[in-house]
């Protein structure tokens, strides 16, 4: 990260943090999951404005768990076929083949780099039976999830807001807050950090008690219901009582006091990428090269994509990024049908043509709390010096 004038992303941990994290590790005598995860846990949905949240060791856990939980809570059958966006993160389709599900994959468009409506209702006429939208915040801009349920009605509907903090729907609320299940990360990369983590979010009661559950292996010690499945099942040791299939994903106290830390500049944090982006906007909108973006008053936004007109005006671009010390890359996985490892996986016939678009000719750079008005004027420089 050095090398580069401009990276994707500084380091969040402050000399503070590691200051309390250091005197917790001192004073303490239990660092596995405990105390300090359950007040993250708690702290984490006031924050968010939801009932129920569970820590986990990635937001890539957080998308697999979360998909088990709602498989095992709903019945859901090997086969049954699950929306995505055809261009989104690995972690969310991954999940879906492990655990025996059909991706279908939809066409995503350049105002929110979420679902493409025109193709959404043409595969609702095709497929009429999906049984589960999995929907991606993408890139800190908040998806018009309330659109998407009109079209399918009967449908689950979950959300990836892994690399959108804080980002708002339509009636000003955080996304995730009023989901059935809503997966974040706290990866380095993103807009908070506990070097490693994730967290699930949900106002069922049912699903939060699976969900912690299947994080602890399916031991029925975790479960609110415990006495219930003891009476159950009394000819079996109740500490070693497994009532659903499961994992460890669980989260470490280590990291819980470094969420809490992080937690409470959040707000800051999402602010000052906020502002970023509103300056970004004006330095590529009108600019002849590039697609315009839009500006989202509920945006959290995570970096600053750049869709250009041509393949040819990308490479001259990145040139002049490494020319400068800025970090780049493709908008996340591109679309995503056309990576090697899905190839041989899935037979689509589909169209995807935003999605082929940002593949051919997106990438971005950073935004963050960090970046600065020094930043920017370099980023205006970079453009002008596109011919």
């Amino acid at each position: 990260m050095s090398g580069y004038r401009w990276p994707l992303m500084k380091n969040t941990l402050s000399f503070m943090d590691r200051v309390k994290l250091a005197k917790f590790i001192l004073s303490s005598d239990k660092f596995t999951q405990g105390k300090k995860v359950e007040e993250f846990e708690k702290k984490w949905s006031e924050w968010l404005g939801c009932k129920h949240s569970v820590f986990v060791t990635s937001g890539s856990t957080a998308n697999f768990l979360l998909v088990a939980s709602v498989i095992e809570k709903y019945n859901l059958k090997r086969g049954d076929k699950v929306l995505l966006p055809a261009c989104t993160w690995v972690t969310n389709i991954n999940p879906i083949f492990q655990l025996g599900l059909t991706p279908i994959f939809c066409d995503i468009n350049l105002d929110n780099y979420s679902f493409d409506i025109d193709n959404l209702k043409s595969i609702s006429i095709h497929h009429p039976d999906i049984k589960m939208v999995f929907v991606t915040h993408l890139l800190g801009i908040p998806a018009d999830v309330e659109m998407y349920r009109k079209i399918f009605p009967k449908a689950i509907f979950i959300d990836d807001v892994c690399e959108s903090h804080g980002c708002l729907d339509n009636d000003g609320c955080k996304v995730g807050a009023k989901s059935l299940g809503a997966t974040f990360s706290f990866y380095f990369g993103h807009h908070m950090s506990t070097i490693e983590g994730g967290m699930i979010s949900t106002n069922d009661s049912d699903l939060y008690d699976l969900l912690k559950l299947k994080r602890s292996h399916g031991l029925a010690r975790v479960s609110e219901k415990f006495d219930y499945y003891v009476e159950q099942n009394s000819e079996i040791e109740k500490s070693f009582l497994f009532v659903s299939d499961g994992y460890n994903f669980r989260n470490t106290e280590l990291a819980a006091v470094l969420g809490l830390c992080q937690l409470k500049r959040l707000e800051k944090f999402i602010s000052i990428r906020r502002n970023n982006h509103k300056e970004f906007l004006k330095i590529v909108n009108g600019n002849d090269n590039f697609y315009s973006g839009k500006e989202n008053q509920g945006n959290s936004s995570f970096c600053f994509p750049f869709i250009c007109k041509t393949k040819d005006i990308k490479d001259k671009l990145i040139d002049l990024f490494v020319q400068y010390g800025v970090e780049y890359r493709p908008i996340v996985g591109g679309n995503l049908l056309r990576q090697p490892y899905l190839n041989y996986k899935i037979d689509s016939k589909e169209d995807n043509l935003v999605a082929d678009l940002i593949h051919e000719n997106g990438i971005y750079i950073g935004n963050n709390q960090f970046v600065n008005k020094k930043d920017l004027n370099l980023l205006k420089k970079i453009v002008g010096l596109l011919k």
